[in-house]
């Protein structure tokens, strides 16, 4: 992707080179993965006094929330917004609080923060439930529609109140899980069992409305006939009160957490592609490096999503036990996408850029159909979405003045680009350049529906696609949001911190569900089972 903005850190080679003795080699914690599933437990474990070696296969720390700069500008690549965290005194805002120790700040995007637009109509999602509550019914005010819509703001409710059971039995041992599990997970399956147009169907039969309602499934890529209505409730209640973004940018997470790491001794180290976890006698007691270097600790956590894990980094042997393959049958990945990224010279204020977001469709309110009917490049583009990076930080025009930052990005099947995938990054080929050409071309397009003043006054621009995010991420298929969120996904009892071998556990976004959120709290979710205590009651507790 380019020259990387976020501090390199150590990088892995530099370390070895000085650690010749096992004793070197030990920590208390290894974590493999630098996502925000791996920084919020490394964050909570070395608070806790736990020496933690944070290890991280790119060049950059920081998984989804790294940026990258080329030719001056600077771009984000998953953190585009999150909710809650600029609310004071929401958990959220206390947790990432408390894993920066105070440092990562939020700047609010505006009071209008996600904007649909449906052909030339626009929908314009605002903060605050009333708000949102009265802009749906001043855009649907047939009386039949009113109803519908406070049946759904009454489900989304429900959903919101349901506890914290799900959650709880994630980090439970597999014993008590089994006594208990069902029951803590009960009122939670009811919900996530059915799918999203299954339950908006049951409140309405207005097909636009359904259309409005679901505007926002690209933050979870999964169209509503197979996305459990349960994510889709979590995604709704989440950005109710708007949206915020890191000032500074998404690299603020690594620069924050690292010196964290440090003070209790761990190091977090780049270009450090682990190989395998070494398992003996069921238990994880180390990793082993690309290289063929061993590193040791008590407890290992992988916070690179379930399928690398279970089937790349433990043994076939080990696999083969616990029947891993098998678990990993029942899953299905989450979708992949293309990037467009943008760089202009002129200030986003002069350009009157909106800290907001948009998702834009063609004059289709019917996702799924969309999304069928995209059968390939030139088919119509069912969604696509459009942010300014550099105008949603209040820091951007002091770090790189007169420059703005533009997204745009697509959800396709990953098979479209399977042809390539044996090649090199950067070196795939002139058909492969001449297709993100054409990729970027149709972005350019989605880009100026909605700042049609940026039209001639593009001074760099650079794609990625699926193959792009596999090679950075690990990710076989390119996916950003780990497993699908289907019906079926919240179904699996083995999407948990606790894995089948003894001191291996999980963190990131499939132990809960995609987004930065997702997997922050995945995360302190991890480090609370190791450590034996409920972080999060402390965490609401000691932060004011």
């Amino acid at each position: 992707m380019g020259k990387m903005h976020n501090m390199t850190r150590k990088t892995y080679r530099n370390y070895i080179k000085s650690a010749l003795t096992k004793d070197a080699r030990t920590f208390d914690v290894i974590i493999i993965g630098s996502g925000t599933g791996g920084m919020s437990a490394a964050s909570c474990l070395a608070q806790a006094g736990k020496r933690v070696l944070l290890l991280e296969q790119h060049n950059v720390l920081g998984g989804f929330t790294h940026t990258f700069e080329r030719a001056g500008y600077i771009w984000d690549i998953g953190l585009h917004y999150v909710g809650q965290v600029h609310i004071e005194g929401s958990i959220l805002n206390k947790v990432f609080r408390y894993i920066s120790k105070d440092k990562l700040k939020w700047a609010p995007l505006d009071d209008i923060y996600d904007r649909a637009i449906f052909g030339d109509e626009e929908y314009q999602f605002p903060r605050g439930r009333e708000n949102l509550k009265a802009k749906l019914k001043e855009y649907f005010p047939n009386q039949k529609d009113i109803l519908s819509i406070d049946k759904y703001f009454t489900l989304l409710d429900e959903a919101q109140n349901m506890g914290s059971g799900y959650y709880i039995e994630k980090t439970l041992p597999p014993f008590l899980s089994k006594i208990i599990g069902n029951f803590l997970r009960r009122s939670t399956l009811k919900v996530s069992d059915k799918t999203t147009l299954e339950v908006l169907r049951g409140i309405t039969d207005n097909a636009k409305l359904i259309g409005v309602l679901t505007a926002q499934y690209g933050d979870y890529g999964l169209e509503p006939s197979k996305s459990s209505f349960y994510m889709h409730t979590l995604l709704v209640n989440h950005y109710m009160e708007g949206a915020a973004y890191p000032v500074g940018g998404a690299s603020k997470f690594a620069e924050y957490i690292v010196p964290i790491i440090d003070e209790s001794g761990g190091m977090a180290l780049t270009q450090a592609e682990v190989d395998e976890i070494i398992v003996e006698k069921n238990s994880a007691i180390g990793v082993r490096i690309k290289d063929g270097e061993a590193l040791y600790a008590k407890t290992i956590i992988s916070a690179v999503g379930i399928v690398s894990t279970y089937s790349q980094l433990l043994s076939k042997e080990v696999s083969k036990r616990h029947e891993l393959d098998k678990l990993l049958d029942e899953l299905e990945p989450a979708t992949a996408h293309v990037g467009l990224y943008v760089g202009i010279k002129e200030s986003s204020t002069a350009l009157a850029l909106k800290k907001c977001n948009y998702w834009i469709f063609p004059q289709q309110y019917d996702h799924d159909k969309g999304r069928t009917e995209y059968k390939d490049f030139n088919a119509t583009i069912p969604v696509s979405f459009v942010s300014f990076p550099s105008a949603k930080d209040p820091l951007a025009e002091k770090t790189h003045p007169g420059r703005t930052t533009a997204e745009v990005i697509m959800l396709l099947p990953y098979g479209w680009f399977k042809k390539w995938k044996n090649t090199k990054w950067q070196k795939r080929g002139e058909e492969y350049e001449a297709l993100k050409e054409e990729l970027a071309q149709q972005m350019f397009e989605q880009l100026y529906r909605v700042a049609p003043q940026l039209k001639g006054k593009v001074d760099y621009y650079v794609v990625s696609t699926p193959l792009s995010t596999r090679h950075f991420s690990k990710h076989r298929q390119g996916e950003i949001y780990g497993i699908a969120h289907s019906p079926q996904r919240f179904r699996q009892k083995f999407l948990r911190v606790h894995t089948p071998v003894k001191n291996l556990f999980l963190s990131g976004q499939d132990v809960i569900t995609g987004s930065i959120a997702g997997g922050t709290m995945a995360g302190l979710l991890c480090a609370s089972t190791i450590l034996k205590e409920h972080l999060l009651w402390k965490i609401n507790k000691t932060i004011k």
